[in-house]
């Protein structure tokens, strides 16, 4: 499999913080790969730096081949990369549909005078925008939702909702912050089969996730975090038995 992301000695600081040191790592075409840790490990902040909303201090992403660091989110987006975030951020007030629809503008040409004029080619577009939502709402499997408030909606329906307006934005990367939170059972193993589905259908996964079942069942690669640093990364199996990785989890040592 070809590179699709790398990162080499990524570093950030907020004040006297230091909240990533140094990480590096690389990202397959194909994969999904885990992204775990302790709770103030810096996951989120990694996932930060990768979409453009800080800087890093120190380092640089590489993605599909070009630079990344300095982009704007937006930008971030453009070149291949959507995320979710680990609290929900759907427009709570819109339906479901409007909700995939507003993220598969990044991929829409019509500017601000089309959408004032409304031309026959902006109507062919936002008939095409609103098919395409349509379809990826089946996809995650709440297609019958399609015209209810996005804050009304059950959790984990909500869930899916915000991965299918990532999608919408037809990324080469999907990158998810906790997917599985506050998922029962049930609803997790769904989430699982949706996960191998995207990435069966040509899409590679970056998973920050702590339901650690999820995680050793669904990723090719593992990548841990603690306190910023990195201290082990591989297949599932041998990141759960590493001595590190018991000791950062339990807080103490692994022979113990």
């Amino acid at each position: 499999m070809s590179l699709l992301l790398e990162a080499s000695g990524v570093s950030r600081r907020f004040g006297g913080v230091q909240a990533l040191t140094g990480v590096s790592f690389s990202i397959s075409r194909g994969e999904i790969y885990g992204l775990i840790g302790p709770n103030g490990a810096g996951k989120t902040t990694l996932f930060n730096l990768l979409t453009g909303i800080y800087l890093p201090d120190e380092g640089s992403f590489g993605f599909d081949g070009h630079p990344l660091s300095r982009l704007k989110p937006h930008q971030v987006a453009e070149a291949g990369i959507a995320r979710t975030f680990q609290n929900i951020r759907l427009f709570a007030n819109l339906s479901a549909l409007e909700n995939v629809m507003i993220g598969r503008h990044v991929r829409t040409r019509a500017g601000v005078l089309g959408a004032v004029l409304r031309d026959s080619a902006t109507r062919r577009e936002e008939a095409a925008i609103e098919r395409r939502a349509l379809e990826l709402l089946e996809y995650v499997g709440i297609a019958a939702r399609a015209n209810e408030a996005a804050g009304g909606l059950p959790y984990g329906d909500q869930r899916r909702l915000e991965i299918a307006r990532a999608l919408a934005t037809d990324p080469k990367l999907l990158a998810l912050d906790e997917p599985a939170a506050g998922m029962n059972a049930s609803e997790t193993l769904a989430l699982r089969k949706l996960l191998e589905r995207i990435r069966a259908d040509g899409t590679t996964i970056l998973l920050i996730e702590h339901d650690m079942k999820l995680v050793m069942g669904v990723c090719d690669r593992v990548l841990v975090l603690d306190y910023g640093e990195r201290i082990a990364e591989g297949p599932p199996g041998e990141v759960q038995k590493d001595p590190r990785v018991i000791e950062a989890y339990l807080g103490v040592p692994a022979a113990a």
